[in-house]
């Protein structure tokens, strides 16, 4: 038993103190990018020039079974402040459902209007988003090409504040930041808002005044159709088209432009199955064009080993959830394995680790709360304990994502559901729409139960230094789990 112990011992510290480093290395990171925002956050990108005559553009709606937000996003379009005859709508529906028959309803109303709008049907969705992509750009009249996901509503200047950039002939793409139609829908909209607030307000802006490679994020923007065609197409061999064809454009040298201060407003998902599907197809895409793509980033000789470096961190961000998943499971055989020394020292030498980069990690998402919040920060500055808590919770959810893409095991693009809701008074439960369940809800519950335990121990025993991160680990993966399982009690399955 000592034998095993002491074996134990040697295989687990190691681990465990290379997953403590390498994810206080992800946090400290963080104090990097911020320092970058806070440098560069007031300079304007400005256009080269102005277009004399406007170019032609094209706007891809690409829809699969979106019978509640179709109607709006074609609506939202066709409002758009730009000359009808220089516009051209694709509504690229792969639908089975009745969101054909609204679509193309929808479609045929403002075809009636003189809008150019046209209701393009697949049978089958080889290639899914990115196939829809693809089929759309073979009859696209546009030299511009913008795209919004069905959740969306493009603000009415949008082209305005876009298109000028193509004027300098090396813009490949223009991407604005997105906003959230129901911030306040619920407790989980807000701590979601949070998250994504810290990746497109900091992550991209400071990615982009770096000059270092950034994404386009698949809708709220506008991609040039010779960038788009030059570097390959839209390609499916990745969960994140966008993601993957953001970098083969940067590789073959287009510019990406970020306005972090234009806006688009999308619905964040409101049931918790949703949210953790987007985040599994997101975590899994960003490694499967790692796997596709960084070797390529470090053969190329014009790019400067900065950018070599920040591109890893980028498309390798998501291995920060196998090592958090890794710390957690580890935590008690560490404590065990070294309670010779008092579990008041490995406290001490878990807090010098964690909090530096914890603390990091709180200070990018309060600078994010107050550049977008203003005057109102303060009211959604406490969901910033729970947005972490949920980073938590989401760690075996990604961490399979990520075995997954290393693994090479395909899977289909499973969308996430939305159910245009916008305020409290609509109640998405009513809808048809429902996620598959996932046995990851019942791992991430046992652990919540496990670290309940563990937390009531640590009292009793006189630890309280514990006590805070148990309780955070403890809130993740009961508020995930639970809210999971409630969430799944409605609709049918897609």
């Amino acid at each position: 038993m000592e034998n095993l112990v002491l074996v134990s011992k040697i295989v687990i510290t190691p681990i465990y103190l290379i997953c403590l480093f390498l994810l206080c290395g992800f946090g400290l990171h963080r104090y990097y990018l911020t320092c970058l925002f806070n440098r560069y956050k007031n300079i304007i990108p400005k256009p080269k020039t102005y277009f004399k005559r406007l170019p032609k553009v094209t706007i891809q709606l690409p829809i699969y079974n979106e019978q509640y937000v179709v109607e709006r996003i074609i609506k939202s379009v066709c409002e758009i402040d730009y000359p009808k005859e220089l516009m051209e709508i694709q509504v690229l529906d792969d639908s089975t459902d009745q969101t054909m028959d609204i679509a193309n309803t929808t479609v045929e109303k403002f075809r009636s209007v003189g809008f150019n709008i046209h209701y393009i049907h697949r049978d089958s969705r080889v290639g899914f988003k990115a196939g829809a992509l693809s089929e759309g750009l073979l009859r696209a009249q546009g030299d511009y090409i913008a795209i919004f996901d069905a959740d969306f509503i493009p603000p009415r200047d949008f082209f305005k504040e876009t298109i000028n950039f193509f004027t300098d002939p090396k813009v490949g793409i223009v991407q604005v930041r997105w906003a959230h139609l129901n911030l306040n829908y619920s407790t989980l909209t807000r701590a979601q808002s949070i998250l994504l607030d810290g990746h497109f307000l900091i992550e991209q802006a400071s990615r982009f005044y770096g000059g270092m490679f950034f994404n386009f994020n698949g809708t709220a923007g506008v991609l040039r159709k010779e960038c788009i065609e030059s570097v390959g197409g839209w390609q499916h061999d990745t969960l994140t088209e966008d993601l993957d064809l953001s970098y083969r454009a940067q590789l073959e040298g287009w510019g990406l432009i970020y306005l972090k201060d234009m806006i688009a407003k999308a619905e964040l998902p409101v049931d918790m199955n949703a949210f953790k599907l987007q985040q599994h197809r997101w975590a899994k895409g960003g490694i499967q064009t790692a796997k596709k793509l960084l070797p390529r980033v470090f053969r190329s000789k014009e790019l400067s080993l900065n950018v070599k470096m920040e591109a890893a961190i980028h498309l390798l961000g998501n291995f920060s959830y196998i090592l958090l998943l890794l710390l957690i499971v580890l935590m008690a055989p560490m404590a065990y394995f070294w309670r010779s020394y008092g579990w008041e020292n490995i406290i001490f030498l878990n807090l010098i680790g964690v909090s530096s980069g914890t603390l990091s990690i709180v200070r990018f998402y309060l600078i994010a709360v107050k550049e977008i919040h203003k005057d109102e920060w303060t009211k959604y500055v406490k969901y910033i304990p729970l947005s972490l808590a949920i980073g938590t919770g989401l760690s075996i959810n990604n961490s399979k994502a990520v075995f997954e893409a290393l693994l090479g095991k395909s899977s289909d693009f499973r969308r996430t559901p939305k159910f245009a809701v916008t305020d409290e008074d609509r109640n998405w439960r009513e809808g048809t729409y429902k996620t598959a369940k996932e046995l990851t809800t019942v791992i991430e519950l046992g652990l919540g139960v496990i670290f309940v335990i563990l937390t009531f121990y640590a009292v009793s025993m006189g630890y309280i230094g514990w006590v805070p991160f148990l309780i955070l680990i403890q809130l993740g993966f009961i508020y995930t789990s639970v809210l999971s399982i409630l969430h799944s009690l409605r609709g049918k399955t897609v």
